[in-house]
């Protein structure tokens, strides 16, 4: 595939009949994967905006930090980071998620085949609109870190001033405020950039019935998929997307994998169970999309076979069918 090089953020072809915004410098596609990473981020804090800067999630060459844990820059996950000159901002941040999900070679000789080649992992966040889409690329059978997506998202039925209390109670405590102030975009935009970067990655093309190509969205919990997005695409008057009609919820496979005394009701009771160390901030969606990415790996690396457990009715997508016997309610 080829793609223009034109200023990040500026629209420059049509698609389904929108216009579709196409970033110059785009990340590798699916079958091409990150180099091998390390761990690594400590406040979350601000940086310029600038549209001038291009979006690349392939990692920069930063000084060694000596394997400390460092946030992520949020402004770097959604394109928009002017600091990446600056020693001291990348010695503050991160800007390689994949330094957080390091494996082992014999984590990766432990695995089963698996049936997809991609696993999405999803995890929003905002219960009245949706506030914050992030998605990780795990490869299946590598479980390295392919590549991410993250946007933040700015409700469109509600006023100022709601939006204002709405974002200062939930990620002010984070010192995020500012960030998705500075870059959060309506989710209709939002959706047609995921879906540009899915087809990047070649793992969707509507034109072939909509479904992902040999892809899966893996959740903690329904709630995502099959409540949260119908509701917001309903709030921004689209239709639901044809990919989001079947989907994998962790704790479900976990449960039925591992069949622990206590029912696994969340990330981090999955994660006290696994004893995984628990990074970033909790309800922080791009930090929980890692943590739920970290019990997904492990669980692989135990031999578990990661497959669907929830599809909605085609005739009717208000109805889900779910595939466990055993699962979480």
């Amino acid at each position: 595939m080829s793609f223009l090089k034109v200023p990040p953020w500026r629209a420059v072809r049509s698609f389904r009949g929108r216009i579709v915004p196409i970033l110059e410098i785009l990340p590798k596609p699916a079958n091409q994967i990150f180099r091998p990473y390390r761990s690594f981020p400590a406040t979350y804090a601000q940086c310029s905006l600038s549209p001038s800067i291009p979006y690349s999630s392939s990692p920069p060459a930063v000084p060694d930090a000596s394997c400390r844990w460092r946030p992520m820059c949020l402004y770097y996950t959604q394109g928009k980071c002017t600091k990446m000159d600056d020693p001291t901002h990348l010695e503050r941040f991160n800007h390689d998620c994949s330094r957080d999900l390091s494996v082992n070679a014999a984590d990766v000789e432990r695995m089963r085949p698996q049936n997809f080649d991609f696993f999405l992992v999803f995890d929003l966040e905002g219960k009245v609109e949706i506030l914050e889409f992030p998605v990780l690329i795990i490869d299946a059978k590598t479980m390295a870190v392919v590549d991410f997506f993250h946007r933040f998202v700015r409700p469109s039925a509600m006023t100022e001033q709601r939006i204002n209390e709405y974002i200062g109670n939930k990620y002010g405590k984070f010192g995020v405020d500012r960030v998705w102030h500075d870059t959060a975009l309506p989710f209709n935009e939002v959706i047609q950039q995921f879906e540009a970067w899915l087809i990047h990655h070649h793992l969707w093309e509507p034109r072939h019935g909509g479904h992902l190509n040999r892809a899966a969205f893996v959740t903690c919990g329904n709630w995502d998929v099959k409540t949260q997005i119908p509701r917001q695409c309903q709030v921004s008057k689209i239709n639901l997307p044809s990919y989001f009609m079947e989907w994998i919820n962790l704790k479900d496979v976990y449960q039925n994998f591992y069949n622990p005394r206590k029912e696994a009701r969340g990330m981090r009771t999955m994660m006290e169970q696994l004893k995984i160390p628990m990074l970033g901030s909790h309800h922080l969606g791009f930090d929980d999309t890692k943590n739920i990415t970290k019990v997904l790996l492990r669980m692989l690396a135990d031999g578990a076979v990661i497959s669907i457990t929830a599809r909605r009715y085609p005739d009717s997508p208000a109805n889900v069918h779910f595939l466990f016997k055993n699962r979480i309610r």
